[in-house]
């Protein structure tokens, strides 16, 4: 069997122009703006696995997925499945890579069409993209909606007939509906009640043990990440600045953002553990800060971590930091 990742992204971009109309520039001389939600993002995701991206908002984690789902193009790098490049397939390979790659969304309730019935929602790619007869495509949603733990007998109703974490169900059920090798989560359970994400998470990992699915899943909910994830990365002003396995991350944390983002989970065990106050706040992206974004916030910045933007750099176990002061010592957190 292949050791080579399923996915590959190197160096991808993706920015948005939000200049000011034409008449604006032209009339009081204000510059082109461009955002720059991902700004040279690479990581791998083996097959089997889950790889979790976290960060506050805005930090650029569903452009990923989006990006990984096709909906934008890159602004720069490239994005390779099993070893091919997604940008350099023509039509009909990307008609056909769509099958093994799908995307659940974080909304069911405005994901899923209420004008139709849930049989016709999962039914939709199968018309597209298989020569299955009608009765095939029936047996099929009978067989996924079984799969996700509803009734066959569910896909003569509507959306509006099931409560959230069914509706999210139905469009895990959709997902699967073309055997995909790998989904992109966004933020799959967020718009769930807490006692129903639970049961949603367990049934995607037990779906992924079953199918040997791969996830990317995107999550601001560390909880939920230390359940689903088997490496983590970190997001901050669209970089990532932090690459571990799940338990590494947790326990020992490096990049000084990740020390802050999990020292600001509440301590519910009663031990007293001081926690980490979050300093400041995330800088405007249309301005960031020069050097290291994060300097602003960083209680182990330096006049090189104003001027110099650090690369990701592999330490022993695995771990990926993009830290100036891990890679000179400066910081407790390191341990070689």
């Amino acid at each position: 069997m292949s050791t080579a990742p399923l996915l590959e992204v190197r160096d991808a971009a993706r920015w948005f122009d939000v200049s000011p109309s034409w008449l604006e520039r032209t009339l009081y001389r204000k510059p082109k703006v461009m955002l720059r939600a991902v700004d040279g993002v690479s990581f791998t995701l083996n097959r089997g696995e889950t790889l979790a991206l976290v960060g506050e908002s805005g930090c650029g984690k569903s452009t990923v997925a989006r990006l990984l789902a096709g909906l934008y193009p890159l602004t720069r790098g490239s994005i390779s499945f099993e070893g091919a490049e997604l940008s350099s397939m023509n039509a009909a390979q990307q008609h056909a890579l769509r099958k093994r790659l799908q995307m659940i969304f974080q909304d069911p309730y405005a994901s899923l069409n209420p004008r139709w019935r849930v049989g016709r929602i999962i039914a939709e790619p199968l018309k597209t993209h298989t020569q299955l007869s009608k009765t095939e495509q029936q047996k099929r949603v009978g067989e996924l909606l079984e799969q996700v733990g509803l009734s066959a007998a569910d896909q003569h109703r509507y959306p509006h007939q099931f409560s959230g974490g069914q509706r999210q169900r139905i469009s895990i059920a959709r997902a699967l509906a073309l055997k995909p090798d790998f989904i992109v989560c966004d933020e799959p359970t967020s718009a769930l009640d807490v006692s129903v994400q639970a049961q949603v998470l367990n049934l995607m990992k037990d779906l992924q043990r079953e199918l040997g699915l791969s996830y990317l899943f995107i999550s601001h909910n560390l909880a939920v990440v230390h359940h689903v994830a088997d490496r983590v990365g970190v997001m901050y002003l669209g970089r990532i600045v932090e690459i571990a396995e799940r338990d590494a991350l947790f326990n020992n944390p490096q990049h000084p953002y990740t020390r802050m983002l999990l020292g600001a989970i509440p301590d519910m065990s009663g031990s007293g553990k001081a926690r980490t106050p979050v300093a400041g706040e995330v800088p405007n992206p249309l301005n960031p800060p020069s050097g290291c974004t994060f300097h602003p916030r960083c209680p182990l910045a330096n006049e090189r971590c104003k001027r110099e933007a650090p690369a990701l750099v592999s330490y022993e176990g695995g771990t990926q930091v993009a830290c100036h002061a891990v890679d000179e010592g400066r910081s407790e957190g390191r341990k070689d």
